[in-house]
This record gives C-alpha cells, structure tokens and sequence, in this order.
C-alpha cells in the first residue's frame, strides 16, 4: 500500500528530493514550503499524488491548518518528515537574541509544532514515523556555528524522548544526521551570516577554510537509504545520513569519555555522603 509523506522544506535540497522520489516510487506527498509557488509545479509532473501546500514552520496557527488539511485530503498521514532548518553562523558573542530566536523558532519550535499538531491524529490511526532531519552537528560543537549545534542538540534530545513516550501508540521516530552534502544548505538562501567582530575574524575565516575543502555528498543518493528507514519494521532512532557521521561520533564521544573518566575520582568525592531519599 502506497504511503502519505508530510514533508517540511520540500522546495529545494533534501526535502524537494525524497518529495519527488517518493511520488514515483508511487507514494502521495503533502509537499509544504514557505512559498507556494516553490512546490506547486510538482502538481504538474506528479498530478493528484501530491498536495503543495504553503507553510512557514514558525507559524503554529498555519502548521495546524496545513496538518488538518493534509491529513482531511489524503485520510491519514504516515511519514511526517521535518526538514525546515538553515545555519546561523555566527561566534556567542555577536549573535544577536532577535538571530538566536529566529534559529531556534525554524530549528526547533518549528519541528516541535508539527510534532504537537500531527501526535493526535496519528495516534488516532494507531501508527506513524516521525522523522526528523538533525545534522552532524547535533552530536558535537565547533566554533562559529555554536547557535546551530545548540538547535540541533535540542532537537535531538525531543526526538530521544518523543521516541520512548510514543512506542505504545504504534508511532516510530528517527532522526536523520546528514554531513556535508552538494545542497544549497551553506549557499547566502539558506545560511545565515551574523555581523561578525574582528576579534573572531581568523577563527571565522579558518572555519570558512575547512568548510570549503570538505568532501560532500550526492544528495539524489540519499533516497534509497530513506525508503529502507520508512519501510523498515524497526527504523533505527538515530540514522547517519552518509560516511561523516561515524569517525565524528568516534572521536567525539571517545574525548567525553577519556574526560570524564579522567575526574571519575572527584566525581565521585562530590556525592557527599550517601542518603536515601525516602529517609
């Protein structure tokens, strides 16, 4: 049986791939961007199987009607995948508040809307997949970029829980963890660029540097692996979207531990005496 996807950022990147090879694998796709007129032509190729709709993620009144209306066309929604999302670049210095709430509402309450919105009707149906674009950059953090982990990092740790409140309703969550892939992700639509103070002008240009000789990935490859997740019996929680993924969380992970082993001893001495908390 055919699959009804809800898909955030369908205009371009990720979101507008897995949207159009969804469609011809066969499967009806709720496709929502900002602009209307970013998703309608998939109207044209792909007919009655797809639904453009306009949804700007920071706006919850919109996502409840947009979600209603999805669900009330097809009948029910399956994949619910939320892909809105772009980088503030920018060191926790001169990040301004108005530039971290902006990050955080398209980041992070956005995707918490949609989950908020969708949750009663597919627990309704008795099943789902929830799927939720993270990053790499939500399992470490590196200059300049300290906004977007920490959106990232947020996003992750809802999902971790959603995932565990959610199993007894029939309703599956995974998170996707893309590295570095030939999107329009880092072009001037999508990144966001803070006004920087000289003080970080070296580290900005030295983190610019590094981005500039990463080794990125065919995004059109990225459907296959997507439909293995959505058809699988038990999709993975946590899912690398490509081979970056795994020597960083090696690394990173690796550093935490040898750290936190290292202070074990005065860990343990801040304990204080034991008491149970009944007594």
């Amino acid at each position: 049986m055919s699959k009804i996807w809800f898909i955030t950022g369908a205009s371009r990147g990720f979101g507008r791939i897995w949207a159009e090879d969804a469609l011809k694998r066969g499967d009806k796709v709720v496709a929502t961007a900002r602009s209307l007129t970013d998703v309608a032509p998939l109207a044209d190729k792909f007919g009655d199987s797809v639904l453009p709709l306009a949804l700007d993620v920071t706006h919850r009144d919109q996502i409840a009607d947009v979600v209603s209306k999805a669900h009330a066309h097809f009948g029910r929604l399956d994949i619910v995948i939320k892909n809105a999302g772009y980088a503030l670049i920018a060191a926790i210095e001169e990040a301004s508040e108005a530039e971290v709430r902006a990050e955080f509402d398209t980041n992070f309450y956005g995707p918490l809307s949609v989950i908020q919105v969708a949750l009663p009707l597919l627990r309704a149906q008795g099943s789902g997949h929830i799927i939720g674009v993270s990053s790499v950059a939500g399992i470490y953090a590196g200059p300049m970029t300290g906004m977007y982990h920490a959106s990232k990092w947020a996003f992750e740790a809802l999902h971790e829980s959603l995932s565990k409140e959610v199993k007894g309703f029939g309703i599956k969550v995974t998170l996707l963890e893309p590295g570095a892939y030939a999107t329009n992700f880092a072009s001037q639509t999508s990144m966001k660029l803070a006004k920087g103070l000289d003080l970080y002008s070296e580290t900005r240009a030295q983190v610019f540097a590094s981005g500039a000789e990463m080794v990125v990935g065919n995004p059109t490859a990225t459907s296959a692996f997507l439909f293995k997740i959505v058809d699988a019996e038990q999709p993975p929680l946590r899912f690398f979207v490509g081979s970056e993924g795994l020597p960083v969380a090696r690394t990173t992970y690796a550093e935490r531990l040898a750290e936190w082993e290292a202070w074990e001893e005065t860990s343990k001495s801040a304990q204080g005496e034991y008491r149970n908390q009944s007594s």
